[in-house]
């Protein structure tokens, strides 16, 4: 993974992260979310995956249903953000539309990928932290301006 920061102003930063083959995203933006103590920032994203899984929330069970995707597939977009957990840890939450080779595509919040060649990341911290809070209806943590 290789970093810049590419403008700060007034407690906003914006830094280009590029990650290469083989390099897992969730375990890279957790590493740089912790090393550069982002609480609050939003990203997109482009680039190749060699394998992924996508997930879909289930409203009845309140789980995520995982769907492995073996496969070598574009990055179409990829948005997503960075908040604190309750516990204070990074919580990261990303949705991607990704293109398969006949050009379908497959779509939902990312749980896993693995980069392959490259992923070109912008990233835009906010000044102000982000908190999520237990959600006791669905079991998950929401970003909760107020907390």
């Amino acid at each position: 993974m290789q970093t810049k920061l590419l403008a700060e102003n007034g407690g906003q930063r914006t830094f280009a992260v590029v990650l290469e083959t083989g390099d897992e995203l969730m375990a890279c933006l957790k590493n740089f979310a912790k090393s550069e103590k982002l609480s609050a920032a939003q990203f997109s994203a482009i680039g190749a995956f060699s394998d992924t899984v996508v997930s879909y929330f289930d409203w009845e069970t309140k789980q995520y249903l995982r769907n492995p995707v073996k496969e070598q597939v574009e990055v179409a977009s990829l948005n997503g953000d960075i908040a604190l957990n309750p516990d204070g840890s990074p919580a990261i939450h990303i949705h991607a539309v990704l293109g398969r080779r006949d050009s379908s595509a497959i779509a939902g919040h990312l749980a896993e990928a693995h980069v392959r060649p490259t992923l070109e990341i912008v990233l835009t911290e906010s000044p102000a932290y982000l908190r999520k809070k237990h959600d006791p209806e669905t079991g998950l943590a929401f970003i909760r301006p107020e907390a």
